[in-house]
């Protein structure tokens, strides 16, 4: 492969490629024979950088991925440790970039922490610099026993993280589903429940104008000491759903009355970002209880219904490719299960097995679904130094790939931001760069965007897929046919405000930013009638909003203004998950943890509001 005439790295810049044999200064490596440090843990958060313009492309050889500006996040918390809850902290790529770009730093800005060990202190939001520049320092707290570089150059935790190993617990029960259940704590508006005093009307305040509190949840299952993860909210007709512990559990999503729930032996481990389009999931659970339960049983359930379908066990492999926890994707009729050298597809309907793990040097260790199958390959170089990197679309019914993109060596997929069109985030740890890259529906390289000046800081809710952290589900971005739209990082952590870039998918410029307006923040969750539909972030005084940005730009149009009577419960909920159908908005906690028995059943988990 022709090499690329040398140049220096520009000053920063989303899209401005660099000679990928030239090393950018950065600060000392680790010596060679100490494995290299990996990325973030889940629950902590790169810096986000600003990229600069596209110098020219380099002859032959693939580019490298621009680099992005930025400055580096300050120090993250450790494993286990959550960063304060609200709009700011959330979770970022990684470090990895595909194709022919100039390298670029770090992408995101912070992420959202692991939920802390119930009575530990919660730090501050990490730091966020420049979306491309900037990779955070990374804390291995106690929760990770290990990191292990293998042929491939991929980067494998042994023993999870709080998340995971901390709250796995001796569970009873069954998998069928039961007859609906009675409700937990749900306030439906009027204070009768919720925890809260029974004079206390949440819509009281409410003035003309702002949406309708329809309801609001509170935690009514006994969890570990550590507490765990929820997985959801998904909202299928009349029911929205979560999954938290050992059930999965459906709501009304007009009183928040529970409808249905099905309970588990064992611990839900992991969950896909979405249903199937029938309303059909499938989730992971463990195998058994206890501090050395694997994730490794998929259960299939209609969530319609409530009721609990086939459930089976994924064929383990062997040595390392045993040692990562699975991430799920749904694309048709297939569900796909991957690990780091491991990776297997399901019949959706019967569990069938439809593909295993192919024989060959590229091996996929995650998947994106939707209305495509991606997978993100890592291939054996022989150098433990190298990593190697593809993206294909693979067929859903045999996992064979239809077109296959390899990316620079040493860049790594980190995060799938749309399948369709297909806009990737790459990353290359070493140098802490960053890129985003657009592909055709050929796989071939559409364009590297480039950011300028700009921070940005999508919310990925994880920051390395063999953590556990599925490969797309990040809030944030969004794209249609032609354009991609991200939100620019706060100007400050309260009070401040932000806009959306739009960026020209065929040539990688921006073409359009918005303005969230004073004291105003927006982040795009993904399109809706053709307008991008945004969370509009509120404060401690000021309820948040569903809003939605045309696709030329101009001024954001609210749906739903939040009441600013309960702008404080609002932004109360920890390392938040959105959902939005049928004019109803959803907010949930992603994990529910407290000090002792009392506050955990004081725990807001969901609120509803609606016209």
């Amino acid at each position: 492969m022709t090499q690329p005439p040398s140049q220096q790295p520009p000053q920063g810049g989303f899209g401005s490629p660099q000679d990928p044999h030239q090393q950018p200064p950065q600060p000392p490596q680790a010596p060679p024979a100490q494995p290299p440090v990996p990325p973030q843990a889940p629950g902590q958060a790169p810096a986000y950088g600003a990229p600069q313009g596209a110098p020219a492309q380099p002859p032959a050889q693939p580019p490298v991925p621009p680099q992005m500006p930025g400055q580096p996040p300050a120090a993250a918390p450790g494993y286990g440790y959550p960063q304060q809850p609200g709009p700011y902290a959330q979770p970022g790529p990684y470090t990895a970039q595909p194709g022919p770009y100039g390298q670029q730093p770090n992408p995101y800005g912070g992420h959202p922490g692991q939920p802390q060990y119930p009575g530990t202190p919660t730090p501050p939001p990490a730091g966020r610099g420049n979306p491309f520049k900037g990779k955070p320092a990374v804390i291995i707290g106690a929760a990770v026993a290990a990191l292990l570089v293998i042929g491939g150059g991929t980067y494998l935790a042994l023993s999870g993280d709080s998340g995971t190993e901390n709250k796995k617990s001796d569970a009873k029960g069954s998998s069928a589903a039961p007859a609906p259940t009675g409700t937990g704590e749900v306030d439906q508006g009027d204070g009768s429940g919720g925890g809260r005093e029974a004079n206390d009307d949440l819509n009281a305040g409410r003035k003309p104008g702002e949406a309708k509190v329809e309801w609001l949840m509170t935690n009514d299952v006994d969890l570990p000491r550590n507490g765990a993860d929820v997985y959801g909210p998904w909202v299928v007709g009349d029911t929205v759903v979560k999954a938290m512990y050992k059930s999965l559990v459906g709501y009304s999503v007009t009183d928040g009355k529970k409808k249905w729930e099905v309970p588990f032996t064992t611990e839900v481990c992991t969950a896909p970002v979405a249903p199937a389009d029938n309303g059909t999931i499938v989730i992971g659970v463990n195998d058994k209880a206890g501090e050395k339960a694997d994730c490794t049983v998929l259960q299939q359930v209609d969530l319609k219904t409530g009721k609990a379908g086939w459930k089976k066990p994924v064929p383990q492999g062997t040595g390392f490719n045993a040692l990562s926890d699975m991430t799920l994707a749904i694309s048709g009729t297939t569900v796909t299960a991957a690990g780091t050298g491991n990776a297997h597809g399901f019949s959706l309907t019967d569990g069938k097995h439809l593909f295993g793990t192919p024989d060959a040097d590229c091996k996929p260790f995650a998947y994106a679904g939707g209305p495509k199958l991606i997978a993100a390959s890592s291939c054996r170089t022989g150098d433990y130094k190298k990593t190697q990197h593809e993206v294909s679309e693979v067929d859903p019914a045999t996992g064979k790939p239809k077109w296959t993109y390899k990316l620079p060596a040493n860049w790594e997929v980190t995060k799938v931001f749309s399948v369709s069109p297909l806009v990737v985030s790459t990353e290359e740890p070493d140098s802490k760069k960053w890129s985003i890259v657009a592909l055709t529906d050929a796989g071939k390289l559409r364009s590297t965007l480039d950011g300028g000046k700009d921070k940005f800081n999508p919310k990925c809710g994880g920051s390395f897929v063999v953590f556990g952290e599925n490969l797309q589900g990040c809030t944030g971005v969004a794209a249609d046919a032609n354009t991609f739209y991200m939100s620019t990082e706060p100007t400050q952590l309260t009070n401040g405000t932000n806009d959306v870039v739009a960026f020209d998918l065929n040539t990688g410029k921006p073409k359009w930013r918005a303005a969230a307006g004073p004291q105003r923040t927006m982040t795009p969750l993904r399109m809706e009638g053709g307008d991008v539909l945004m969370y509009m972030e509120g404060s401690w005084d000021r309820g948040g909003a569903v809003a939605t940005l045309a696709p030329t730009g101009g001024s954001p149009k609210v749906l739903l203004q939040h009441p600013a009577s309960t702008a404080e419960i609002e932004s109360d909920f920890y390392s938040p998950k959105y959902a939005y159908a049928d004019g109803r908005f959803f907010i949930a906690s992603g994990r529910v943890s407290a000090r002792n028995d009392t506050e955990e059943k004081q725990t807001k988990t969901m609120m509803a509001f609606g016209k």
